[in-house]
C-alpha cells in the first residue's frame, strides 16, 4: 500500500516544482515509510510513498515503461497480476521487475482505459503518457483506495490519496462547502460526490479520467457498476457450492504477499469465515487479532476467542477503554474531514495491535453490503411488502399521523421504539431507506441550524443525492435498491474510508477478500430468499459456512463494530460534552443555534435522551475545523 500525489497542468503546459510535489508525498508519508520518489517533466509531475509488500527489493516508483514512454504512481494491490503478466508476455511485453505495477504500466500501453475491467485488486493510480501527452487517473471498482483532486487557479489539477497531500499546496483554498456540512450531519462523513472543502473532489468509485495539456479537464467516467437487474437460478446447494468458491478463491488471492500476513477477527460472521477459508489455505497458523471494549454488553472477544481455538491461530486482543477518548485529535488527523464513524477508534487500535506483527491484514468487510447482512436492510425489506400492499394514498396519511404522535423512545426496549419505522412507511421506499440509514435526520439538523445557515441550503437536503441514487438503480426490487445504495454511498464514503485511513496511519496494508468484483456480482444476482430468511440477513453465506463455524457466532444477533459512546458522555467524557456547545471553532462558525446544542449536551447527561452519536459528530468537527483551519 502507498500514497501518491501529482500535480498536472491543463489547458497549457508550465513548469511542475519538483519540491512541491516532494512536499505533498510528505503528507502521506504513513502510507509508505519505505521509499519515495518524484518525477517531473513540462506540465506534470508525479509523487509516489511506498510501503513494500509485493517484490520488496524492487518496483520502485514513480515506475517507467520498458521503453520509457510512459510513467506510474499506484497504490494498491492487483490480485491477479501474474495471470496477466503471462498474457501480456505472450503479446511481446517485457519485464524488468517481478511486481505488480509494471504489470500496469505494460496493460495501459497494450489495451488503453480497457485495462481497468482486466484488473482485480483495489487501486488509485495514475499514468503519464509521454506519446499521447495524457494523465490517466482511475479509481478501483468498489473504492477501497481514495482519490482526491483539486483544480486550482494556476490551471492545474491537483491530486493527491488523501485530503492532508493537497493541504500542503499553497494554492488550495480552505473554504468549506455548507451542502458537505448538511451532508456530514446526516451521514456522519462526508460522501463521495462531495468535499468538506470546497474545490476539492473526490474521484468516485469505478471511475476514470483523462486529462490533456491542451484542453480544459473533462468530468470522471464511469467504468464499472454492479446491477441487480437479473436474478440466478439454481438450488440452494448449487448457489451455495459457487458461493463457497468465489469466496475461496477471493480470500486465497489476497494471500499472496512478500511480507508477513494475518487477520482481524471481531467473532462476527465475516472475519470469521475469512479467517477460517485462511486457515483451510494455509499451512502455518494465521495470524489473528481483536479488539474489545470494557462494556460487556458491546464485548465480542468472547467470539473472537472461540474461532481462534477452532482454528488454532496465533491470536492476539486488546482492550478499548473511556482513556482512548484521548485519541479524538489524531482521529481528526487521520481523516482531515470531518468523520464520525465512532467504530474508527477500535478499528485504529485494531490495526495497532496487528501492525506489530503483519504488514497486510485481511478482513471482513463488504459482505453485509453485498449480501444483505445489515438489520436496516432486513427491516427495508419487509417495509417494502408492506408498501407493496398499502397504496401510497392510505400509508402516506395513516402512517405520518401515527410517526407524528409516536413518542421518540430512545429509553425503550427496541420493539417499542417504532417512531422511524412509522414515519418510513409514510413515504417511498428510497426516502424511507435514507431515514433509516441518516445519523440525524431532517427535522434534527433543522433545529441545530441557525436561521441563516438554513437561507444557505437554499432547500438542499443531504437525502436528496441518495433518493436519487436509489431510483435510478439497476435494480428489480426495494431491497436491490437499499444494497446498490450501500455499495455505492455508504460502503466508499463510510466503511472503506474508514479502514483505508486507520490501517494507512500505521503503515498497515488491509484486504478486503468480500468485495472481491466477481463475488459482489454473484451477490447482486441471488434471489430474494437467498439474501433473507425470518429476518436472518446473508443466509445463504451463514448456510454456506456451517460447514466452517459454530452456530452461536453464525445465528447470534449481529453486534457490530460499536464504540460505548453514550456511556462515555454520560461518565468520564460528561465535561467535552458540555464543552461542545461553547466549543469557539462551532460558534464562530455562524452555522449553530448555540443554546440547543447546550440542550442536547444535557438532555443526554441526564438520561432523558441518546445523543451520544451527534455528540460524537460535532465533537469530531469541531477537532476537523481546527485542523483544516476553514477561512471565513
Amino acid at each position: 500500500m502507498c500514497g501518491i500525489a501529482g500535480i498536472f497542468h491543463c489547458g497549457t503546459v508550465k513548469p511542475v516544482d519538483p519540491v512541491r510535489v516532494e512536499r505533498m508525498c510528505d503528507a502521506l508519508a504513513h502510507r509508505g515509510p519505505d521509499g519515495a520518489g518524484v518525477w517531473t517533466a513540462p506540465g506534470v509531475g508525479l509523487g509516489h510513498r511506498r510501503l513494500s509488500i509485493i517484490d520488496v527489493a524492487g518496483s520502485p516508483q514513480p515506475m517507467h515503461s520498458a521503453d520509457g514512454r510512459a510513467v506510474l504512481v499506484f497504490n494498491g494491490e492487483i490480485y491477479n497480476f501474474r495471470e496477466l503478466r503471462r498474457e501480456l508476455e505472450s503479446v511481446g511485453a517485457q519485464f524488468r521487475t517481478d511486481g505488480d505495477s509494471e504489470v500496469i504500466l505494460a496493460a495501459w500501453q497494450r489495451w488503453g482505459v480497457d485495462c481497468l475491467e482486466r484488473l482485480h485488486g483495489m487501486f488509485a493510480f495514475a499514468i503519464y503518457d509521454l506519446d499521447r501527452r495524457e494523465l490517466f487517473l482511475a479509481r478501483d471498482r468498489l473504492g477501497v483506495k481514495p482519490l482526491f483532486m483539486a483544480e486550482l487557479s494556476d490551471g492545474s489539477l491537483a491530486f493527491a490519496s488523501e485530503l492532508k497531500g493537497l493541504l500542503v499546496h499553497p494554492l488550495l483554498r480552505r473554504e468549506a462547502d455548507p451542502l458537505a456540512l448538511e451532508d456530514y450531519l446526516a451521514w456522519g462523513y462526508v460522501p463521495d460526490h462531495r468535499s468538506f472543502l470546497k474545490g476539492v473532489e473526490k474521484l468516485p468509485a469505478g471511475h476514470f479520467r483523462l486529462l490533456k495539456h491542451d484542453r480544459a479537464p473533462e468530468p470522471p467516467r464511469q467504468w464499472w457498476d454492479v446491477s441487480f437487474a437479473e436474478r440466478h437460478k439454481g438450488s440452494a446447494g448449487d448457489l451455495s457450492a459457487q458461493l463457497l468458491h468465489r469466496l475461496r478463491e477471493a480470500v486465497s488471492s489476497r494471500m499472496v504477499s512478500d511480507v508477513p500476513l494475518g487477520a482481524f477477527l471481531s467473532g462476527g460472521v465475516d472475519s470469521s469465515s475469512v479467517v477460517a477459508l485462511m486457515s483451510e489455505a494455509s499451512a502455518e497458523p494465521v495470524r489473528t487479532c481483536s479488539i474489545g471494549f470494557d462494556v460487556e454488553a458491546l464485548d465480542e472477544t468472547g467470539y473472537a476467542q472461540q474461532v481462534a481455538e477452532r482454528f488454532a491461530t496465533e491470536h492476539r486482543s486488546r482492550t478499548v477503554d473511556p482513556d482512548d477518548f484521548g485519541m479524538v485529535d489524531r482521529l481528526a488527523a487521520m481523516f482531515d474531514e470531518p468523520f464520525a464513524d465512532a467504530s474508527a477508534l477500535p478499528t485504529w487500535r485494531v490495526c495497532e495491535l496487528a501492525r506489530e506483527t503483519v504488514t497486510v491484514a485481511l478482513s471482513g468487510d463488504g459482505a453485509d453490503e453485498a449480501m444483505a447482512g445489515y438489520r436496516r436492510q432486513v427491516f427495508h425489506h419487509r417495509e417494502e411488502q408492506a408498501r407493496a400492499i398499502l397504496p401510497a394514498s392510505i400509508r402516506g396519511p395513516l402512517f405520518g399521523t401515527l410517526g407524528r404522535m409516536w413518542p421518540k423512545a430512545d429509553w425503550a426496549p427496541r420493539p417499542l421504539r417504532a417512531k422511524s419505522t412509522l414515519q418510513a412507511l409514510a413515504e417511498d421506499g428510497a426516502m424511507g431507506y435514507a431515514r433509516a440509514l441518516s445519523v440525524v435526520d431532517m427535522p434534527g439538523r433543522e433545529q441545530l441550524y441557525s436561521e441563516e445557515f438554513l437561507r444557505t441550503l437554499d432547500g438542499y437536503r443531504a437525502e436528496q443525492p441518495l433518493v436519487e441514487l436509489m431510483r435510478n438503480a439497476p435494480a428489480r426490487s426495494g431491497l436491490d435498491r437499499a444494497q446498490y445504495a450501500d455499495l455505492k454511498f455508504w460502503l466508499p464514503g463510510d466503511i472503506l474510508s474508514k479502514v483505508d485511513r486507520t490501517s494507512m496511519d500505521v503503515s498497515l496494508e488491509a484486504r478486503e477478500p468480500l468485495l472481491d468484483h466477481r463475488l459482489v456480482e454473484f451477490a447482486a444476482m441471488l434471489p430474494h430468499r437467498m439474501r433473507i430468511r425470518k429476518a436472518q440477513g446473508k443466509w445463504l453465506l451463514k448456510r454456506t459456512m456451517e460447514r466452517y463455524l459454530p452456530e452461536n457466532v453464525l445465528y447470534r444477533p449481529k453486534q457490530g463494530f460499536v464504540t460505548p459512546l453514550a456511556q462515555w458522555f454520560r461518565g468520564p467524557l460528561a465535561r467535552e460534552a458540555r464543552a461542545i456547545a461553547s466549543s469557539a471553532g462551532l460558534v464562530q462558525t455562524g452555522w449553530f443555534d448555540a443554546a440547543r446544542l447546550a440542550k442536547i449536551a444535557e438532555a443526554h447527561i441526564s438520561g432523558r435522551s441518546d445523543y451520544g452519536r451527534l455528540l460524537w459528530q460535532l465533537l469530531m468537527l469541531d477537532r476537523s475545523l481546527k485542523r483544516l483551519a476553514i477561512s471565513p
